[in-house]
């Protein structure tokens, strides 16, 4: 069925209705599996060097991956251009559990761990990291969104769960409106003034989301599978969580829509 310039895709089971309006222009994007049409993934190149507990900002066709660990800490830095990694300039201090924001040519890095909690903060401008100004409070395991100029950064392990949040302005850290809940092992995404921050862990894997409006966090709706170790992208108002631990590794992926 068609709607103007939207294509409508629906299924229907013993349980549910499933409907959905694609752009028919990008179609070609999406494969048919009976009546419904889903996204798909495909291979990229892989990264240079093999690690976890890494960051990354950017886009598919311009990313950025810095840090992370395998057996040793790492100061490595990629760039990618939708095809392939090449190398990029080098972190100044090697760090794992880290978060990351902005893009491959303005790039914030900062919190993590050095084997102790790290308030470590460094720019990128395409080429070689700079010294920014430190996290009030070191953290790793924590989260970020936004840009360079003006990051946020939100929950870690101190140790001990933190529900710390700080604004960068591309100079300086100050303190915002703390989370509601203090967890590490979360992730987030949007922007300074439009934040989120969902999953984690605190005791128990969590569920919990909140909104940020750059002073304060308010809660969301809490996401349907309560994990750590997840990952997000998006906006605040479309959102995407994606991978985690919830008792043992798990793909599932959610969508956040904002409530009008």
């Amino acid at each position: 069925m068609q709607f103007g310039g939207k294509i409508s895709v629906f299924s229907l089971n013993a349980f549910s209705l499933n409907f959905k309006f694609l752009d028919r222009h990008k179609l070609a994007n999406f494969y048919l599996d009976g009546m419904v049409m889903y996204g798909s993934w495909s291979a990229g190149g892989n990264l240079a060097t093999a690690r976890s507990l890494l960051a990354g900002c950017g886009t598919q066709t311009a990313g950025l991956s810095f840090g992370g660990a395998s057996g040793i800490r790492y100061t490595t830095t990629e760039e990618y251009d939708g095809t392939s990694w090449s190398a990029g300039g080098n972190l100044n201090t090697a760090r794992s559990s880290l978060a990351g924001c902005g893009t491959q040519t303005a790039g914030l890095s900062f919190g993590g761990s050095t084997g102790s909690v790290s308030a470590v903060t460094e720019e990128y401008d395409g080429t070689s990291w700079s010294a920014g100004g430190n996290l009030a409070t070191a953290r790793s395991y924590l989260a970020g969104c936004g840009t360079q100029t003006a990051g946020l950064s939100f929950g870690g392990e101190l140790p001990g769960y933190s529900a710390v949040t700080e604004e960068y302005d591309g100079t300086s850290w100050s303190a915002g409106g703390n989370l509601a809940t203090a967890k590490s092992l979360l992730a987030g995404c949007g922007t300074q003034t439009a934040g989120l921050s969902f999953g984690g862990y605190a005791g128990a894997y969590s569920a919990v989301t909140e909104e940020y409006d750059g002073t304060s966090w308010s809660a969301g709706g809490n996401l349907n599978t309560a994990k750590m170790n997840l990952a997000g992208c998006g906006t605040q108002t479309a959102g995407l969580s994606f991978g985690g631990y919830a008792g043992s590794v798990n793909a599932i992926t959610e969508e956040y829509n904002k409530a009008a």
